[in-house]
């Protein structure tokens, strides 16, 4: 029985390592500002995505 709780602990250790140290790291919020300065760079982004032209493979 305490195999599975010494188990589950190095389970959730490693997930909280995952989500909120790594996180940090690797993936920085670049939204910063209010919901309308939001809107705008999503949409900014979007529409930059779109018109660049696909490359043949």
């Amino acid at each position: 029985m305490t195999l599975g709780r010494t188990l589950w602990c190095i389970i959730l250790i490693k997930l909280f390592i995952m989500f909120a140290v790594l996180r940090v790291f690797f993936f920085p919020s670049y939204l910063q500002g209010g919901d309308d300065e939001k809107g705008e760079a999503v949409s900014a982004e979007l529409t930059e995505r779109v018109a660049q032209p696909v490359s043949s493979r």
